[in-house]
């Protein structure tokens, strides 16, 4: 994707078309507007028919010929969007699985092989304490930074 289509995207994945986009990825199915109206608590469904309608001339997601349900056709990597990483319906920060990793290691060294306090003990102690919560902090601020 060049940098023209990804600020015409940035610029119309804003709001509630942001909101809409980031419940169809979350989901993997297709969804009814009504569906989407109570998911995310719009007033109308003409409101969520809308935002699904914007998507669509954005060729992101594709109408169902019977039912009338929307469904995701392009998943793009743009604003925080790019930080995440998918796993079948669930959504997890990339930060996510560095501070799993860090922490599993660190835990493992504390328990298998710190034989004593020395001073390269106490650097390397200290260094995975602070890799570890650097990571999941990180982690918990992309998590809030999600839509909704």
């Amino acid at each position: 994707m060049n940098e023209a289509e990804e600020a015409k995207f940035e610029y119309a994945l804003r709001g509630k078309a942001w909101k809409v986009y980031w419940l169809l990825l979350k989901s993997g199915r297709p969804l009814s507007v009504r569906e989407v109206q109570k998911a995310l608590h719009f007033s109308s469904p003409s409101v969520a028919q809308h935002h699904l309608e914007q998507l669509r001339e954005l060729g992101l997601v594709e109408k169902q010929n019977v039912g009338g349900h929307y469904f995701l056709v392009n998943e793009v990597k743009i604003g925080v969007l790019r930080h995440f990483v998918k796993l079948g319906k669930l959504l997890f920060p990339r930060y996510f699985f560095y501070a799993v990793f860090s922490t599993v290691f660190y835990a493992l060294f504390l328990l298998f092989l710190v034989q004593g306090v020395t001073r390269e003990n106490l650097f390397i102690i200290t260094f995975g304490a602070i890799v570890s919560v650097i990571f999941w902090y990180e982690a918990a601020r992309v998590w809030s930074s999600r839509p909704y």
